[in-house]
Order: C-alpha cells, then structure tokens, then sequence
C-alpha cells in the first residue's frame, strides 16, 4: 500500500478512492473565468483541480480563486520556484513541480521548507517529452528506465531536504512506456502515484489511450490519482475518467449502461435506442445496470446480470429484469417504458 496524503480535504495514496484530477486551460490572473471553468469540473465530478502558475499575476490569483471553490487546488510550478513560495503563502493545496528545473538546491530547499510548514504535498511529474539530457544520452533517448531514475533523482533530492510528502508521475505520450515506466515505478517507491498518459490528444484517440493506459495500471493495482488529458473542454476529461474507473471496477456510484454490438439477426433500430437510453441515464446516480439488447430471443439471457433492460423484437420489444421478460411494449415506447420502471427501482 503507498503512503497517504492529503490534498486539501482529499486523501491520495494509502488505500483511498482512487481521485479524480484535471486542469485548467483558462488564464489563471482571470479569475472569473478560472473559477467559472472549476465550478463546471466540479459538477462533472472533479476532485482535485490544477492552475498553471506561469507568473507573478497568477501566483497572486490563487487566493482569490481559492475562496469560491470547493475542491482542493494545486499550482502548476514551471522554472521560478518563487512563484511555489507566492502560493504557499496564498492557500494552495499542493504544488506539482519538477525538482530539477528550478535552479540551485538552495530553491529546492526553500520550497520544501514552507511545503513541510504549511503541511503540502509536492507531486514530481517528470515529463518524457523534458527529460533531462543526461539521461537521454545515458538510456538512448526516453525509455522507462529513464524516467523511473528521474523520478527518483528528484524524490532524493526533497528527501535530502527532509520532506516526504511526495506523489509521483511519470507520463509520456507512448501508452506502454508510460504502463512499464508506472510498473517500474511501483516497485521501488511506495509514494503515491499521480496515473496519465501525457499529450493523448482528441478525444476521439485520447479516450483510447487513456483507457489503455490508466486503466490498465489500475486493473494491476497500481494508482493512486489520475487525470485523463484530453484536447478538449475539460469537463469532458472528468467524464472519460469516470467511466475508466467504472471499466476497471473502481467505482460503482451511477448507471453502468450495457448494449449489444447488434447482428444479423436484429429488428431493431438499436443504436439511436441505446444513444437515447445514456443520454435520459445521464444524471441517475442509482448503482444499477441497465441493459439494452437487440434481440428478443437471446437478449434476457445475455444480460441476465441487469437489473432492467430492453430487448427488440419486431416492431415491439421487451422489458425484463434479471433475465425475467416482465411485459411487451411498441418499438416506439419501449425507451419511455424502461425510464419508468427504472424510477420505480
């Protein structure tokens, strides 16, 4: 088990929920805007929020963004470890940086030492694409090995400076790099890893990646806090990682929504049915399973695991529960017909 944290009011690491993180893309010295884009992430089910932190004008933000909302926020720290000392001092949750980029040891020591006195956690993310170049050369470019050592450079160098309070990343683009990098990881440190697949993309291949990537490490136990980084609005980064931690059985709450691909032997015009049956399912927080199958013959048995769901036939279709047909009803009925006896579960 890794060690735990506490991100604000939220614990990362030691047997915890596995938490939910993502990023800001507005200017973070606009802070209406800021705090707007936050409030939407939190709705969608955010837990953890990041702001870059690229000057003076967004160090002196935080404060104020701070005070209107209500999930813990971390600083993104890039070069000036000023700016870490700034948000510090201004109510900041957590800082993510990267030791090795902000100068002397001296800076390094002084962040550490108001983390330690404020009691905030400091995530390393080391990055594939600003390894350093020693350790380009050393390995022949990026591999997982690199990263790993990187990583564990920076932990001994907080560490020199007495500070334990550490999370740990180690993200690239290459989905299997950054699974065996994680895996390398896990084995020699039990600080709490921060889980992502880096520059995914769209949301149409960085869904993938993301599900390949995250989700795979979590099905091996291994991650403690995640961001799914897609470009896109974030909100919809929150809601792919909540149906990767449903895939890999970390979380119950809500709807798990089943469907048949569809066959030869469908009646059904199944596809615009089951886009309908996640769009009305959208807000039900009930911890149920819903099935929708496209054949009246086979489709019960199939999904004989739901606690409702629908099955087509020719020009009506069935509702059944736990594989049991309860009645018939028309095609045209039968989304209306499910909604109903899913209000009465």
């Amino acid at each position: 088990m890794t060690k735990k944290l506490m991100v604000g009011n939220v614990a990362v690491g030691g047997g915890a929920p596995v938490s939910i993180q993502s990023m800001c893309n507005t200017r973070t010295d606009d802070v209406e805007a800021t705090v707007a884009q936050i409030l939407k992430l939190e709705e969608a089910g955010c837990e953890i929020i990041r702001v870059a932190i690229p000057d003076q004008a967004a160090a002196e933000a935080v404060d104020r963004i701070k005070e209107r909302i209500h999930i813990p926020l971390v600083a993104d720290i890039h070069f000036n470890y000023k700016y870490a000392l700034e948000v510090a001092e201004r109510g900041i949750d957590a800082i993510r940086i990267n030791p090795g980029n902000i100068g002397a040891e001296e800076n390094v020591k002084a962040v550490a030492n108001i983390c330690r006195r404020k009691n905030l956690p400091i995530r390393i993310g080391v990055n594939g694409g600003s390894l350093e170049k020693e350790l380009r050369s050393k390995y022949g470019g990026v591999t997982a090995e690199a990263l790993v050592e990187s990583a564990m450079g920076h932990v001994r160098l907080l560490n020199k400076f007495d500070f334990d309070d550490i999370c740990i990343s180690v993200k690239c683009s290459d989905v299997p790099l950054t699974m065996k990098a994680y895996q390398l990881l896990s084995q020699q440190t039990e600080y709490p890893l921060h889980l992502g697949v880096t520059e995914a993309g769209t949301p149409s291949m960085g869904m993938i990646k993301s599900a390949m990537g995250i989700g795979g490490l979590l099905c091996l136990g291994i991650g403690d806090t995640l961001r799914v980084t897609l470009t896109a609005d974030p909100v919809e980064e929150i809601y792919a990682a909540h149906k990767i931690l449903k895939a890999a059985g970390l979380r119950r709450q809500g709807v798990n929504l089943i469907a048949c691909p569809t066959c030869g032997r469908t009646r059904i015009d199944l596809i615009p049915i089951a886009e309908e049956v996640e769009r009305r399912l959208a807000n039900c927080n009930k911890n149920i399973t819903v099935a929708v199958m496209g054949c009246a013959v086979n489709g019960p048995g199939e999904a004989s695991a739901a606690d409702i769901g629908i099955a087509g036939g020719n020009g009506e279709g069935l509702l059944f529960r736990k594989g049991e047909i309860l009645y018939k009803v028309p095609q045209d009925q039968l989304v209306d017909a499910l909604m109903h006896e899913i209000d009465k579960l």
